[in-house]
């Protein structure tokens, strides 16, 4: 395999240590020479966990050697974001305070991976908290860089897994998404980004065992960045399941059986009609015909209660961050404090007999959404309705938050519903990579995943690449 050994996806790197072509030692190698050749330009990976990676690779090659089976992932390397807890490792979610906040185990994710195979090398930038909006900035590490082109935005709050993948630092991130957190740094980024349903996947993200406020049992999930679908695909089936350790895990196999009739996709090009740039309309209708040409039935829609359900998401997120403000804001930078200041002034909390409605609003948008998929079991339209954006707009005043909350209104839906999402890119225009997400039924990961594969077996992959200036 030689020097391109960083450049092979997750499937191509497992199976070449399986068969004896390439050692796990060689392969976590080639990846810290990768991260010591592009991370100082790039700043997405934060912290090395090198001693770990280098002794779980040589009992891989024991274990190989020796004639014992070996786990789907084998000697493939990951990042971890830094709100996912491993061993050993401070969980500092980007914040200079929480560096001493050092997990005592992996967290279910993580632990489900390496009995897998998988090699943890590395820890990732996040904003601090993840609450600093769309891009990653920390006040612990500093910006990460887009690799496609530093003026740019990588998205966030998984943009330092995001820049790692793209740039072959590892083949495999894992990381989370809330309001776009995976999808949006997928998109910016280049690769292959998946949200799965809530429950689908175990995590246990608890900050000094704090049990989390109601957004943040509903909304954020555990999911992994890849450069292929065929990776994403093989960490789908190593993840999904019940775990007693996350009592809101489902016994739902990862692959469910296929649906009569061709696929019926709605597609939704500007979600609302509130306007979408032209590069991105276009990746969306490319992402169309991949799909008709595969054999799926694309019709365009219009998407039940949208405006309901991104103001009912808004206010419940919303109201929860005024909780805990007080406390919150002593521990954000000064462009952390004005995001979130300006996003409760947007959208204010609500008392406790509106927050009590939302949660029926959420449970009747949800029941149109599972008779409006009864019909169109995916959804096709835009990650973010323009292309990757110039770092921290989102704190820069009223009416560019406001075009950020905008642009990601199709993430903020499929979070409000719980509905798996799967970010796939189209191609590059204008020196930036365009992409779609394919929204499915709850607990339909696989159907995501088909489509999107039959979009990127059609529109080909677009990563990993250097760094440009």
């Amino acid at each position: 395999m030689g020097s391109d050994i960083w450049q092979t996806s997750a499937v191509e790197l497992a199976a070449s240590v399986a068969r004896g072509e390439v050692t796990a030692a060689e392969v976590v190698e080639s990846h810290l020479d990768r991260i010591a050749a592009v991370n100082p330009r790039l700043n997405a990976v934060t912290g090395l966990l090198a001693d770990r990676a280098r002794a779980a690779a040589g009992e891989t090659d024991r274990r190989r050697a020796a004639g014992e089976p070996l786990g789907p992932l084998a000697g493939v390397p990951f990042t971890v974001k830094d709100n996912i807890h491993v061993a050993g490792m401070p969980t500092t979610q980007g914040v200079p305070e929480f560096q001493g906040l050092v997990a005592e185990a992996d967290s279910p994710p993580v632990e489900r991976l390496c009995a897998a195979g998988a090699i943890p090398l590395a820890r990732t930038n996040m904003p601090d908290m993840g609450m600093r909006g769309v891009h990653t900035r920390s006040g612990l590490h500093g910006d990460t860089v887009n690799p496609w082109d530093p003026a740019r935005s990588p998205g966030g709050t998984s943009g330092g897994d995001a820049v790692a993948v793209a740039s072959g630092m590892a083949p495999l991130g894992l990381a989370n998404d809330w309001e776009g957190s995976n999808r949006i740094p997928a998109a910016f980024c280049g690769v292959v980004g998946v949200r799965p349903s809530y429950g689908r996947y175990a995590s246990d993200n608890r900050l000094a065992g704090r049990e989390p406020q109601l957004s943040s049992l509903l909304f954020p999930v555990d999911g992994p960045l890849t450069r292929t679908v065929a990776d994403a695909r093989a960490v789908h089936q190593v993840l999904a399941g019940a775990d007693p350790r996350d009592p809101r895990t489902v016994p739902v196999p990862p692959t469910l059986p296929l649906l009569d009739g061709p696929v019926r996709v709605g597609v939704v090009a500007d979600p609302g009609g509130l306007g979408v740039h032209p590069d991105v309309r276009a990746a969306v209708e490319l992402a169309a015909g991949a799909l008709a040409d595969a054999g799926y039935v694309v019709e365009e829609v219009e998407l039940p209660r949208l405006e309901e359900a991104l103001d009912a998401y808004g206010r419940l997120v919303m109201t929860d961050y005024s909780l805990t403000w007080p406390m919150v804001r002593t521990l954000m930078p000064e462009d952390g404090c004005r995001f979130l200041e300006m996003s409760m002034e947007r959208t204010p909390p609500v008392g406790l007999e509106g927050y009590v409605k939302l949660i029926g609003t959420r449970l009747g948008v949800q029941r149109a959404w599972t008779a409006f998929q009864e019909t169109y079991p995916l959804v096709l339209g835009p990650v973010f309705t323009e292309p990757a954006i110039e770092p921290g707009l989102e704190a820069r005043g009223p009416e560019e938050l406001d075009r950020v909350w905008r642009a990601q209104r199709l993430c903020s839906v499929a979070t409000f519903l719980g509905l798996p999402a799967v970010a796939v890119p189209t191609g590059v225009v204008a020196g930036l990579p365009q992409g779609v997400q394919l929204i499915g039924r709850a607990y339909r990961e696989d159907l995501c995943l088909d489509a999107a594969a039959a979009v990127e077996a059609r529109r080909g992959t677009f990563t990993p690449l250097d760094p440009r200036d």
